[in-house]
């Protein structure tokens, strides 16, 4: 016997304009047991089903004398059901009804219910369903394309770094329920190179610049840098974005400010408004890097919807977490930490970039990032560590004291003291100064939460920084103005050869390597011309 679906649910919709839910649910459930227990006494289906609809009817006529007795002026109105619609729903079991009835009788499952599709084994094609931004066909994207294209190993080397964190992008984009083109912003940003540095300041892989990363809750100072830190640069920057395009109402706009500034879009956009100009992305006057940041973007969606027409083998990315989240209450060595979870240093640093010392100073709490299957290693490890976590400490200079007589009692090369510090070049270290130092055996210094409040110095030891090319510019000016040969810029970017508006650089910043230049480097400099 088959309860019709379509009269199920007006007796449902029926008593839910009558009784709180609780009560529902206790009259429908009531009223199916009652069908539940005459159904046995019934002998044929036409007396079952009379049953059927007599035991609902009761439960719905208690409902409407409920709703008359407590509040007369809002009395429900009935709804006549057609008979074709009696007809064409009599034969509906019951599971199909919006309301599940769940019970120690029914157990059967319903073949016809919806079956929810696997999620995809591969990022991509996630990253490609949610796809949102409006095509564009111009030839800043038909360019873009073709820097891509003409740079496979740039490409590999970007898939390669963003699989660490493009599966927490994604999340984090669709949560918020933007387009899926944002979680591909960090390739034009940064190459997701967590360390890339620019020389306007801004760092990690969403180059925030000083002020912009305060504004959004990014901390800066002597032991980390939250605009390099994985998950707190991502919620700042899509935060950013949002911010942008609530302001804008468009995302071409709110990535134009994200790259120029929202004050200089708004200048560009009231000047067209004054001269009777479209307020729109493609007829404001941006500068050539802004202009083309937009259609980079298009292109890399065009490329990673459909590579084989570019030529391009894209490599999968697991659609599952790489990283997992775990506290940190306890100072510790970078080292240590990548030890106990069974990673090398360098994964450690790709996944925690925002440590700017070689030890980890939580003042609190941090949240450190490693790879899933390496949690539990980490734990156990650490629970049954019983050495000391750090191996460094705080030193106050005494008068007379130099770098070199420092470095030599704790071990450490003068670079290398510098280097921790941020102790510029020839700059003399001062009686009272705090310094980190190894223990090297000497337990003569301090813990080092006394240097939690030291100032933020600046970052002249960055190893890397972020050129972002201009129009006019060739390979032979850069080198010449940054010190630096060509063939060191090609080795640095996998050889490129072409370059694009506000396409990014990657340079080498080491003021202490005074190696002079090999003779191959000399010859890539062309011939200075005579005046």
């Amino acid at each position: 016997m088959k309860i019709p679906r379509l009269f199920c649910l007006c007796v449902i919709e029926k008593l839910s304009s009558a009784l709180p839910i609780f009560e529902i649910s206790l009259r429908y459930i009531q009223s199916y047991r009652s069908y539940r227990m005459v159904m046995p006494l019934a002998g044929s289906p036409q007396i079952q089903q009379s049953i059927a609809f007599l035991v609902v009817s009761l439960a719905l006529a208690t409902a409407n004398v409920t709703a008359y007795g407590a509040n007369p002026a809002e009395r429900p109105i009935s709804q006549s059901i057609p008979a074709e619609a009696h007809e064409k729903f009599e034969d509906t079991p019951i599971a199909e009804s919006k309301i599940d009835v769940l019970s120690e009788e029914t157990n059967e499952s319903d073949d016809s219910a919806a079956v929810i599709p696997a999620p995809p084994g591969d990022l991509w094609e996630r990253i490609r369903s949610g796809f949102a931004m409006a095509e564009m066909d111009s030839d800043e994207v038909r360019n873009g394309e073709d820097f891509y294209v003409n740079n496979p190993k740039y490409v590999k080397r970007i898939i390669e770094r963003s699989k660490r964190y493009l599966f927490h992008i994604v999340e984090e984009v669709e949560r918020r329920r933007m387009p899926a083109e944002i979680a591909l912003l960090p390739i034009i940003e940064s190459a997701f190179n967590p360390k890339a540095y620019s020389r306007s300041h801004a760092s990690g892989i969403w180059q925030f610049i000083p002020s912009t990363g305060k504004n959004y809750g990014l901390k800066q100072n002597w032991w980390h840098d939250d605009r390099r830190d994985i998950v707190a640069a991502t919620r700042a920057a899509l935060d950013y974005l949002q911010n942008l395009y609530s302001m804008f109402g468009d995302w071409e706009l709110a990535l134009a400010s994200y790259n120029w500034g929202e004050g200089a879009v708004g200048r560009s956009l009231m000047k067209n408004r004054d001269n009777g100009l479209p307020m729109d992305f493609r007829n404001i006057k941006l500068p050539p890097e802004t202009q083309s940041y937009v259609p980079r973007l298009i292109a890399i969606k065009n490329i990673i919807s459909n590579p084989a027409i570019f030529g391009i083998e894209l490599e999968s990315v697991p659609n599952q977490p790489y990283f997992e989240e775990v506290p940190a209450t306890r100072h510790m060595d970078v080292k240590l930490a990548a030890n106990l979870a069974d990673i090398s240093v360098d994964e450690f640093n790709a996944l925690n970039p925002a440590h700017n010392r070689p030890v980890i100073n939580v003042d609190g709490s941090r949240i450190l990032l490693l790879p899933v299957d390496k949690v539990d290693i980490f734990t156990e490890n650490l629970r049954n560590h019983d050495k000391p976590l750090v191996s460094w400490q705080a030193y106050q200079a005494k008068k007379g004291e130099t770098a070199e007589k420092i470095s030599v009692r704790y071990g450490i090369s003068v670079q290398r003291l510098k280097e921790i510090n941020d102790i510029n070049g020839h700059s003399r270290i001062m009686p009272g100064q705090t310094l980190l130092v190894p223990f090297n055996g000497r337990a003569d210094g301090a813990d080092i939460s006394i240097m939690n409040n030291k100032p933020v110095a600046p970052r002249i030891f960055e190893r890397d920084f972020v050129y972002t090319v201009k129009k006019g510019d060739a390979l032979f000016g850069i080198a010449q103005r940054y010190g630096v040969t060509v063939a060191q810029i090609k080795a640095w970017n996998d050889g490129t050869e072409r370059l694009l508006i506000g396409q990014k650089l990657v340079l080498k910043h080491t003021p202490f390597d005074r190696t002079p230049l090999r003779s191959s480097e000399k010859s890539a400099l062309p011939a200075k011309k005579s005046m």
